[in-house]
């Protein structure tokens, strides 16, 4: 499905998406799940599929943090506070060292729940709003949609991309 470009469209790209990326982790035997990976098998950064998880949960968090300050009339620090785009690697390491241990299992209850919230956000607004650019002072030149399919659709397309590669594994 191509990048979304209406609310209808922005829900069932992130729902399929989210969906892929589970049922996909669910399709894997235990040992895979489980693993650790020390080789690069996933990335530089994450050594377990619950990192990957993790990561995407975060990034939710984030999301409803800008959205609730942006919305208040503030600006919020996107990315974070003293991060910029190009020092997102600080960040992401950042993320990964905040979960790092965390069971599977208890990431992918946060990712649901977080992800659950997202949507709701996603469901509060009409077209115009998420798909307007500059329609939010906090959204800068882009859309309040664009950063939305960031933290969904495309996010989860990345994890997906980036655990797949454990299949060969099996």
């Amino acid at each position: 499905m191509p990048r979304p470009t209406n609310k209808q469209q922005l829900l069932e790209l992130a729902e399929i998406n989210s969906n892929k990326l589970l049922e996909f982790i669910d399709s894997l035997p235990a040992k895979i799940k489980n693993g650790v990976y020390k080789n690069n098998e996933l990335n530089e950064r994450d050594k377990t599929i619950a990192d990957v998880i993790c990561h995407l949960h975060e990034w939710h968090l984030m999301m409803k943090t800008w959205y609730k300050v942006g919305m208040s009339g503030q600006k919020p620090a996107i990315p974070a506070e003293g991060i910029t785009w190009q020092t997102l690697p600080v960040l992401n390491q950042r993320i990964y060292e905040k979960y790092n241990g965390t069971e599977l299992k208890n990431a992918i209850t946060m990712f649901k729940k977080s992800h659950k919230e997202v949507m709701a956000l996603i469901e509060k607004h009409t077209d115009a709003e998420l798909f307007t650019k500059k329609k939010y002072h906090w959204t800068g030149t882009t859309s309040l949609g664009a950063y939305l399919i960031s933290v969904t659709s495309s996010h989860y397309d990345w994890g997906l991309k980036t655990i797949k590669p454990l299949k060969k594994l099996v």
